[in-house]
């Protein structure tokens, strides 16, 4: 679902990092965190205020997750249940699940 005028942006480092998802009009601004261990990425939060609730901003975080994930390489474990929702939801994902790193 594409969302007219959403702008992500991704910050942080090899270690940990956020995606931040702002709408026109708002000064809220959707999250979606994670950090590494191994050769995965640990995403473990998506964050949504209500005022932009309900328009399709966090599935947008995940498919930017997904879209990294996919031109970088990495593997992602869902911590989160929305982002392991969303994995359930699209199988074709599958070859980006990682093991649970120990």
């Amino acid at each position: 679902m594409a969302i007219e005028g959403i702008e992500i942006t991704h910050e942080g480092t090899d270690a940990r990092g956020e995606y931040r998802a702002t709408l026109p009009g708002t000064h809220a601004v959707g999250r979606l965190t994670w950090f590494a261990r191994g050769d995965a990425r640990i995403a473990d939060h998506t964050l949504v205020p209500p005022e932009i609730g309900g328009k399709g901003v966090a599935a947008a975080l995940v498919d930017a997750l997904i879209a990294d994930a996919k031109s970088e390489g990495f593997k992602i474990v869902p911590a989160c249940s929305y982002i392991a929702a969303q994995f359930k939801r699209h199988p074709e994902w599958s070859e980006l699940l990682a093991e649970t790193p120990s």
